[in-house]
């Protein structure tokens, strides 16, 4: 009988778990906070950050993850067998305990708390779902929209303030990660952030 590991840690103390022998991918530049848990077929990419408590489970599809995204605590995401996997392209926010399941979010769009994106549902670039609100299946949330309710329903245009902030809060997000990789460590970051 062989002893192979059913788990690894992260630098930054989540857990990384193999599904059918597929591990999943995580940049050097990334961070999966303790906490964490990543299964299966998942690729996160560079300066990406994974906080506290998410759960995304690439078992019976895959998730991607790109640079510079934020799932933040509590999230979970998962998808849908053989049919929709879960995309979240660049600079991403995605807020505290949403759930999301066989979606896509493009490039800088924004999921607010508690939220919830269904099935083959997206997300547009600038695109803004509001906390607490749930995209049915097979609905999008065009380019610089704001949806909001549940089901969400198109409420108005993103304001460029809005766009503006968003777009900033993704490197945000990457320098916080960056002040919680020292902290977990027990070092002191060359540079306080905030």
């Amino acid at each position: 009988m062989t002893t192979t590991a059913i788990y690894k840690d992260t630098k930054h103390g989540g857990r990384l778990t193999s599904f059918q022998g597929i591990w999943p991918t995580v940049d050097e530049g990334a961070f999966v906070f303790h906490g964490a848990q990543v299964v299966g077929d998942v690729s996160i990419g560079a300066g990406a950050s994974i906080w506290h408590n998410c759960v995304l489970r690439g078992d019976v599809n895959k998730i991607m993850i790109g640079t510079r995204s934020n799932i933040q605590d509590g999230t979970i995401i998962h998808v849908s067998t053989r049919t929709f996997p879960t995309i979240i392209e660049n600079d991403v926010l995605v807020a505290h305990k949403a759930m999301l399941h066989g979606c896509r979010l493009a490039d800088n769009s924004f999921v607010g708390m508690g939220s919830m994106v269904m099935d083959n549902a997206v997300v547009e670039t600038d695109g803004m779902l509001a906390a607490g609100a749930m995209l049915t299946p097979g609905k999008c949330v065009k380019r610089g929209e704001l949806w909001a309710g549940s089901p969400a329903k198109f409420v108005r245009f993103v304001k460029d303030a809005e766009i503006e902030k968003n777009r900033s809060m993704a490197e945000h997000y990457r320098q916080l990660a960056v002040q919680h990789s020292y902290d977990a460590v027990g070092a002191v970051a060359p540079t306080q952030y905030p």
